[in-house]
């Protein structure tokens, strides 16, 4: 059975930090490619990094390079998002997703299997 728990989110000002963590369970952890996308109430779920099967490929979206970083730890099964100066348009409820299909990255959330129930971050200003 394949689970993905995010945890991490929370409350923070304008310019700080938090880190988000997706714990997985879905048999064989590198072949799995991963990704976070991030939705707001009324608007489409929104890619926000993707990390290949070698941990060595990266994908950003432009509002948040230079920001966040993405990175697995193959011997722990985790996936995480450091976010750092932070903007209240940051606000959202974040996703971590899984595909197992042999590729990586892509921004449509439909490309994406498997989803964890989301966390919560609100960056206050």
């Amino acid at each position: 059975q394949v689970q993905l728990v995010e945890s991490g989110g929370g409350l923070v000002q304008a310019g700080g930090s938090l880190r988000l963590s997706c714990a997985a369970s879905l048999g064989t952890f590198s072949n799995y490619a991963f990704s976070w996308f991030r939705q707001t109430p009324g608007k489409e779920r929104e890619f926000v990094a993707a990390i290949s099967q070698t941990g060595t490929g990266f994908q950003y979206a432009d509002s948040v390079k230079g920001r966040f970083t993405v990175s697995r730890d193959d011997a722990k099964n985790t996936v995480n998002l450091q976010m750092s100066s932070l903007k209240p348009e940051d606000t959202a409820i974040y996703y971590c997703a899984a595909r197992g299909d042999s590729l990586w990255g892509g921004t449509n959330f439909k490309d994406y299997a498997y989803w964890g129930q989301g966390t919560q971050v609100t960056v206050s200003s």
